[in-house]
C-alpha cells in the first residue's frame, strides 16, 4: 500500500515521478501506470475546482505584479494560439507539472470538464510512453535500488 501511495505522490509533483517511483519500488509496470495516472488525475481535479480560489490568493500575496510578456507567457500564448487545450496537456506530462499545467489551462478559461477529459488523455497516453520506456532499461531498477 505505501508503495502505491509513494507513485500517486511523487506524480502529483512531478507526472514522470511516478513512472520513476514504479520501478525503484519493483512495482509491475500495470499497477506503476495506473498509479501515476492516478496521483497526475488528483493533482488536475484540485487545481480545475480550486483554480479560481489560488489564482485570488497568490494575487493577494504577490508582491510584484507578474510580468504580462515574460519568456514563459509568450510560450504558454503560442501553445494556446496553436494548439488550445490539447497542446497544453500532451506538453504537461512532458514540460509542466500536473499542477502547473492545469493551471495554465485554468487561467486561459478552458472548461474544467475539457480540461479533465484532455489531462486524463494526456497522462494515460505519456503514462504508457514514460513507463514501458523505463521498465525496458536493463539494469535500471538496480540502479535506483541503491
Amino acid at each position: 500500500m505505501a508503495n502505491y501511495v509513494s507513485v500517486v505522490l511523487a506524480s502529483m509533483l512531478k507526472f514522470i515521478g511516478g513512472p520513476l517511483a514504479g520501478v525503484a519500488l519493483g512495482l509491475p509496470w500495470p499497477q506503476t501506470l495506473f498509479f501515476t495516472v492516478v496521483g497526475t488525475m488528483i493533482s488536475v481535479v484540485t487545481v480545475t475546482f480550486a483554480g479560481h480560489a489560488a489564482e485570488r490568493l497568490f494575487r493577494h500575496y504577490r508582491r510584484h505584479p507578474p510580468k504580462l510578456f515574460s519568456r514563459r507567457t509568450r510560450l504558454a500564448i503560442r501553445v494556446w494560439k496553436r494548439s488550445g487545450l490539447l497542446g497544453i496537456a500532451l506538453l504537461t506530462p512532458l514540460l509542466l507539472t500536473p499542477i502547473g499545467g492545469t493551471a495554465l489551462a485554468v487561467s486561459f478559461r478552458a472548461g474544467a470538464f475539457r480540461i479533465l477529459l484532455y489531462m486524463f488523455i494526456s497522462s494515460v497516453f505519456w503514462g504508457l510512453i514514460f513507463t514501458l520506456a523505463l521498465y525496458q532499461i536493463p539494469g535500471l531498477r538496480g540502479i535506483l535500488h541503491h
